[in-house]
């Protein structure tokens, strides 16, 4: 009886640490998904200095590390302009901003992979660019975006155990804290820190297969 409390005094904050990490990659995932989108299809707009704008943010948060720009966005940002964000929020935006741009490349590529016949038929049937693209190109994008979104997403939820570093209390941040009391104990901490991740990312990987399996069927 001594030993399962023992056990669930360690569990419990890496639970509790484990909550608040469903929660940055939930809401990052959301953030990376919809800057992919925009900025991918933005790629291909006529407006060059458009196109510029939007290579240069990809090549900046590809080119970067994703540790020094949660650094500057937290730490440096607020000597600069005199404006804080809470570290939740930063960590929300960091992530989104650089996975973000990982995932515009999965999109461009994904456009780019659509025969050009789809969209002549498209242009043949009168139909305007914003319904070529609604009904005809990204359809069939999403389905091959899904596979490398699904690898994205993964190395995004492991990407959040930087952000104990911005004072987050996420599951590596209790992990860590808890090492930190009983040294002695760090095996069976990391191990557990090893087995949450794992789960986290199975259930996601899961998900992504379901996914995968209706829109091969044309369910979506």
């Amino acid at each position: 009886m001594d030993r399962i409390q023992t056990t669930w005094e360690y569990l419990a904050p890496l639970l509790q640490g484990a909550i608040l990490t469903i929660e940055i990659t939930i809401l990052s995932l959301f953030a990376a998904f919809l800057l992919s989108l925009i900025v991918g299809i933005a790629r291909f707009s006529k407006i060059k200095a458009v196109r510029f704008c939007m290579a240069l943010y990809v090549e900046i948060f590809r080119g970067t590390s994703l540790l020094v720009q949660l650094f500057w966005l937290y730490f440096a940002l607020p000597m600069l302009f005199d404006f804080r964000m809470s570290a939740f929020t930063v960590a929300i935006i960091a992530l989104g901003l650089n996975y973000g741009a990982y995932g515009s490349e999965v999109v461009r590529s994904a456009i780019m992979a659509i025969p050009k016949g789809q969209t002549e038929a498209g242009i043949a049937l009168n139909m305007t660019p914003w319904q070529r693209l609604r009904y005809i190109i990204l359809p069939q994008a999403f389905v091959m975006m899904l596979p490398s979104f699904g690898n994205l997403q993964i190395e995004l939820l492991k990407g959040t155990s930087l952000v104990y570093l911005i004072t987050l209390s996420d599951l590596t941040y209790q992990g860590m804290i808890l090492r930190s009391y009983d040294i002695s104990k760090a095996t069976f901490i990391f191990f557990m820190l090893l087995l949450i991740y794992f789960i986290m990312a199975q259930a996601m990987t899961l998900g992504i297969r379901a996914l995968e399996r209706k829109t091969s069927k044309g369910r979506l």
